[in-house]
């Protein structure tokens, strides 16, 4: 007889008179069952409080470990092979949640942080809280599921007595479950990096930082500025709060979650960039030209000088202590400013001569070309100076497109009595101007996106009196045989560029092509020749109209005859020799006459009278560069000319440069009657002016500076 004992066998019967029994059993997980329900109540409460959990970096088999080892003493014993507390489903839940915390106010709290009352359990949620709180966040927490860990199972003994073991176990709330198609990594490494750009902002970029650009905007100083303006006071907000606390990084972690991709990541923009070369300590105005070389154009001038109001009541501070409050009033000076002794040349007899009979007004208004006079004598300024000038009775100036830039103002103290703010013995100064009205043309292409500051330039339109639809082509067959136009818009030989096409010309509206060399340094030597062809003929029947410019003087063209399809007509030739240009028109040009501060370019002009540069009045020794003035009859400047330049004033006010930068361009200059103001040229520049004399020999000469 086999006295081995029988297999215990469970079967469908046993079972369901062991779910009977059930309730009749003690069960021996009731107060293990509570504590979950304290602990689930715990994590709703937490969950309320935060849009997001977080995980902390620790060791979970650690934290497991103590889990176990923390239970005091007689509670936790082995039953059967493990300890009673001891089972996968529990371990699984402290080591996929066990790590889980919420921040908030800049407080952490762990899913461990709640009372039980109970001397069993209390010891180890104490336990584990500390452990936790030890580490550092990693990251967000999220989970693919909704229900972390299982409620509880039954075991079925063989003495048919059934045991409920319950387990740790969350619910979560949809926000804490991930429902998108991206992984848990890619969404929590996006957090992640907000975070961690965020921190380093907080960090690395200060407070007076934000407030100066702040101001900058607020002046119109800075490029685009505006549209940083809300998230850099939202930068400021937490910048501020974040000086403040002692758990940064906690509060680095709340907040970038509200942040935005904009603010969390300014530091990244070019915002941050200005930002963090400020707050190192950068110049202002190096720091604010490396966020324009960024975001704006080339051809982008600021609005306003750089300067903030710390800055500005710095200055007024020592302007005030020095006694030059009254030295900043500015105005246009005139003879009666002026010594006889500081005075090279006086033209008595230009007024005389100014007035006239209808048709020698007229004569005046007609353009002369500049190179018929080519082969004029030509002096140096200092020979001009010291053996002509001294026997000339009337000084004419031959006033040319080119000298836009070189036009002038003498500026005066409104208070004769302030002493001078400048580096010489006197209080007048001067300002150039480059401002001149564009030809039309030239204004067509600048509106175009076309560059038209280059050293050569052709430019053709269309279009502008009547319709005409056609697509005219601008040319250029350089030197070496390559040719510039819509196929080939740029020549790598030369940096020739076509930066307009226009194919397709609207109805009332100018059609441009334009060719521009920016250049000279790469320019071939020998000849560069214009044309323009009717790549396609659409009907329209008027002809075009042409510039060629270089050396600050405009050749204007006119082609009025109809071109037919595949038509080409030749405009000029222009020659390069290395150092200037001369043009060979193929079609009849005009040398276009400009208003330049009230006077007609390519005519002679009466001098008033012709003098150095303050600096070097009054038999001074020099400071700076010497300036040759030659003040116009009827000469006014239409602008609001600086009242003086920062490479001007005294040592002890250049600590405030930027201010004094901003004073200068800012005072109004008040209008005299009988303005000084005509052309200047340097004496450390390459130029050259024509002139005619009138004394005991009458000549036209070329002053070479």
């Amino acid at each position: 007889m086999d006295k081995r004992k029988k297999p215990y066998r469970i079967t469908r019967e046993r079972l369901l008179a062991a779910k009977k029994r059930i309730d009749a059993i003690p069960d021996r997980g009731m107060e293990f069952k509570e504590f979950v329900s304290l602990l689930q109540k715990h994590f709703e409460e937490i969950s309320k409080e935060t849009t997001h959990l977080f995980e902390v970096n620790v060791d979970k088999d650690e934290l497991w470990e103590l889990y176990l080892n923390s239970f005091p003493s007689g509670t936790n014993e082995v039953f059967r092979e493990r300890r009673e507390y001891d089972c996968s489903a529990c371990r699984q839940f402290i080591k996929n949640v066990g790590n889980i915390v919420a921040i908030k106010n800049n407080k952490l709290k762990t899913i461990w942080d709640f009372e039980t009352n109970d001397d069993k359990f209390q010891p180890v949620i104490n336990a584990l809280s500390e452990y936790v709180k030890q580490g550092h966040i990693d990251g967000i927490w999220l989970s693919n599921v909704s229900r972390i860990g299982v409620e509880k199972n039954f075991e079925l003994s063989e003495n048919e007595k059934v045991a409920t073991w319950h387990h740790l176990h969350l619910n979560l709330p949809e926000r804490f479950v991930n429902k998108t198609k991206k992984s848990l990594g890619n969404i929590q490494g996006s957090f992640r990096d907000t975070r961690n750009v965020f921190k380093r902002s907080l960090d690395e970029i200060t407070k007076d930082s934000i407030l100066t650009v702040l101001e900058l905007i607020s002046q119109n100083s800075l490029y685009k500025g505006e549209e940083w303006k809300f998230a850099l006071n939202e930068f400021l907000k937490y910048k501020k709060e974040y000086d403040k606390v002692e758990e940064k990084e906690l509060f680095a972690w709340e907040q970038s979650l509200k942040t935005g991709e904009v603010v969390g990541k300014i530091k990244n923009h070019s915002m941050g960039t200005l930002l963090i070369n400020i707050s190192e300590g950068m110049d202002l105005d190096l720091a604010v030209k490396k966020y324009e070389e960024i975001v704006a154009p080339n051809n982008y001038k600021r609005p306003k000088p750089i300067y903030t109001k710390k800055m500005l009541e710095d200055a007024q501070k020592t302007i005030e202590e020095l006694g030059y409050m009254s030295s900043l009033g500015r105005r246009h000076a005139t003879l009666d400013d002026i010594s006889i002794n500081n005075i090279l040349f006086s033209n008595r007899d230009s007024a005389k001569r100014m007035s006239g009979n209808v048709f020698e007004e007229m004569l005046e208004e007609v353009a002369v070309n500049s190179r018929q006079f080519s082969r004029v004598e030509e002096v140096s300024v200092d020979k001009f100076v010291t053996d002509i000038l001294p026997a000339v009775k009337e000084l004419e100036v031959f006033l040319e497109n080119k000298h836009s830039s070189s036009m002038v103002s003498l500026i005066a103290p409104k208070d004769k009595e302030a002493q001078t703010m400048f580096k010489w013995d006197n209080g007048f100064s001067w300002a150039y101007s480059g401002n001149m009205t564009d030809s039309m043309i030239k204004e067509q292409v600048k509106m175009a996106g076309g560059n038209v500051e280059g050293i050569l330039r052709f430019s053709i339109c269309w279009n502008d009196t009547e319709f005409n639809p056609n697509d005219f082509d601008a040319h250029c067959l350089e030197p070496n045989g390559n040719e510039i136009y819509f196929g080939k818009s740029h020549s790598s030989y030369t940096e020739g560029k076509l930066d307009v096409d226009i194919i397709s010309p609207k109805k009332d509206v100018p059609a441009v092509e334009n060719i521009t060399w920016a250049s000279e340094s790469k320019m071939e030597k020998g000849a560069y020749s214009f044309f323009v062809h009717n790549y396609s003929n659409r009907g329209g029947r008027a002809g075009f109209k042409a510039e060629v410019e270089f050396d600050g003087n405009i050749y204007s063209f006119e082609y009025n005859k109809e071109l037919k399809h595949g038509e080409s007509v030749e405009v000029a030739e222009v020659y390069f020799d290395g150092d200037n240009f001369t043009i060979e028109e193929k079609l009849p040009s005009s040398v276009s006459s400009r208003e330049i501060w009230n006077l007609k370019t390519n005519q002679f002009h009466p001098v008033s009278v012709m003098m150095y540069s303050p600096n070097y009045w009054d038999q001074q020794q020099g400071i700076g560069h010497r300036h040759y003035f030659f003040m116009l009859k009827g000469c006014i400047n239409p602008e609001n000319p600086n009242s003086f330049y920062n490479e001007f004033l005294k040592e002890d006010l250049m600590k405030h440069r930027k201010v004094f930068e901003a004073l200068g361009s800012k005072l109004k200059v008040e209008d005299s009657e009988d303005q000084l103001s005509g052309i200047g040229f340097s004496s450390t520049k390459r130029n050259e002016v024509i002139v005619r004399v009138k004394g005991n020999i009458d000549r036209v000469l070329k002053i070479k500076f």
